[in-house]
């Protein structure tokens, strides 16, 4: 019996296990395939949400404190593993803003650097990339993080931590009842027993939760992304426009995306979205024309409304936690959520205010 069970080994799963295990618990994390190899894998790593100053204060809170968080985790988990997560902090080009006014009132109200510069700038920075127009946004502070190598080397710290044992290829099939409070999962390695359950399956959660006839409004949300295999120093900062980016590896890897699809589970890749990606991407970096495109994938984000996650106990279920419903910021927001999560879970004082993530019956669909 562990102190705590963990559903779902994804960036959110595993920080979480880490945050716990860190505190000295014994936790059980599960993931019904391998750890990082779902929405953390598929994604593109960019450490901000991709126009910040649209999204909810909610959102902007947890964003803030994570990415403060980044340069030191990726270090701390290279100097424990030898994996190096490839924490880049370049900045961030923001070409074609229509909104520009609203992005410069909002850096301005956070004292975030946030700048308008010229043609000139953007050429001086990124000589490859076709300008838009006179002007472009400039955050100096933005970073990135190669996000599988970043769910590699979680995966191996977890592995390293006598107080986690980690049961993957372990589906989770339902919940053990008894006197009305869950004492444990149901699962494909037999039955898991735990003082407290936590659940952070992603696009996946609402479909485990429902057998508690719980109706969390988080739905699988499919992307698809591309990557070049382009000269290294091509481009070197992260570069969007109009709703797509080009995201630089140190290796001359470029990651182009992303699709926006209501597909359900569906994770196929297509031409379309192939040539879609391609035509953004290039319009961006015209040289790209002549790169092959080395890999195309696709990966399931969990949809949920304004893109707000629910973290905190289940009203109904009070030893049950949730931590899902990121939707396109689980890597960006995951040091914050977990930390705010783990305050909950260990009587701490909170982060920051819990009240707008928790799982009342407001937020859960009614039945």
């Amino acid at each position: 019996m562990s102190d705590f069970l963990i559903i779902g080994g994804g960036v959110i799963g595993m920080m979480t296990a880490l945050q716990l295990a860190d505190a000295g618990q014994q936790v059980t994390l599960v993931d019904r395939g391998e750890c990082g190899k779902e929405a953390s894998w598929a994604g593109g790593g960019i450490v901000s949400p991709l126009y910040p100053w649209r999204y909810d204060a909610a959102i902007s809170q947890l964003s803030r404190w994570s990415e403060g968080v980044y340069p030191s985790l990726a270090l701390r988990l290279l100097e424990e593993t030898g994996i190096d997560p490839e924490y880049r902090q370049k900045g961030l080009l923001y070409l074609n803003v229509d909104d520009a006014d609203s992005a410069l009132c909002w850096a301005r109200q956070l004292g975030k650097p946030l700048e308008r510069v010229g043609a000139d700038f953007v050429h001086d920075k990124e000589p490859g990339v076709a300008m838009v127009g006179d002007s472009a946004l400039w955050m100096p502070t933005l970073g990135s993080v190669r996000n599988p190598r970043l769910a590699k080397a979680l995966k191996a710290r977890l592995t390293a931590m006598p107080q986690v044992t980690l049961r993957e290829q372990c589906e989770v099939s339902g919940f053990i009842q008894k006197d009305g409070q869950v004492e444990g999962v149901v699962s494909s390695q037999g039955p898991l027993i735990a003082g407290r359950i936590v659940v952070c399956g992603g696009a996946w959660a609402a479909q485990l939760l429902a057998q508690l006839n719980v109706q969390l409004p988080v739905r699988p949300v499919k992307g698809q992304m591309i990557a070049y295999q382009a000269p290294k120093g091509l481009v070197q900062r992260v570069v969007l426009k109009d709703g797509r980016y080009i995201i630089p590896r140190a290796d001359g890897l470029l990651l182009v995306g992303s699709t926006l699809e209501e597909a359900g589970f569906d994770k196929t890749t297509d031409a379309a979205a192939l040539a879609s990606l391609k035509q953004s991407a290039e319009a961006i970096l015209p040289a790209l024309a002549t790169c092959p495109v080395a890999h195309q994938w696709a990966g399931l984000r969990p949809g949920s409304p304004a893109g707000i996650p629910f973290i905190g106990a289940l009203q109904e279920w009070p030893n049950v936690y949730i931590n899902a419903g990121h939707y396109r910021n689980g890597l960006v927001l995951a040091p914050a959520s977990t930390h705010l999560l783990a305050d909950q879970l260990l009587g701490r004082e909170p982060l920051i205010d819990p009240a707008p993530y928790q799982p009342t019956p407001e937020r859960l669909i009614q039945a």
